[in-house]
């Protein structure tokens, strides 16, 4: 399977990319594994409703350029469905089974994302209902994404 993690914003903290390097070293036995990082757009402290949306709809078409007609894409927004590991483990087994091999996950800026980005999405997942950084959230999606793997293939994992 190939997934690729479509994201807005640079990560610069030293102990993310860390992290997230050990899950891309992990993940490649397992799949072929592609970030896609995207420029996020810089907002004003007190901005508008109006500013808020144009911010989304400027990072949403730089987002919506990354997505190949092929993905699979699923939208990391708050108001998308939970799953435990196991349900998530079995959705991209099914996925993988299905034929859709390539799966997009999509992780907004600090202001969530663009309408068009969530129309778009074949479906949108939320991992909690609370609001995490979008650079916390990477590692986050990135260590179930393995742990879905080791589900998959019976592996152990600290549970």
């Amino acid at each position: 399977m190939h997934i690729t993690v479509i994201c807005v914003g640079k990560i610069k903290e030293k102990f993310y990319t860390d992290a997230l390097a050990e899950y891309q070293k992990r993940l490649s036995k397992y799949c072929k594994l592609d970030i896609v990082e995207l420029a996020d757009e810089k907002t004003k402290e007190n901005a508008s409703a109006h500013e808020v949306e144009l911010v989304k709809a400027k990072e949403g078409e730089r987002i919506l350029s990354a997505i190949k007609e092929d993905m699979y894409v699923i939208a990391l927004a708050i108001e998308g469905k939970m799953l435990d590991s196991v349900e998530f483990s079995k959705k991209l087994e099914n996925l993988g089974i299905s034929g859709s091999s390539h799966v997009a996950f999509v992780i907004g800026g600090s202001l969530g994302l663009d309408k068009r980005v969530l129309d778009r999405a074949d479906m949108k997942l939320s991992f909690s209902k609370m609001t995490f950084p979008h650079q916390l959230m990477r590692v986050i999606l990135l260590e179930q994404v393995y742990r879905a793997y080791r589900i998959m293939t019976g592996a152990p994992y600290h549970k």
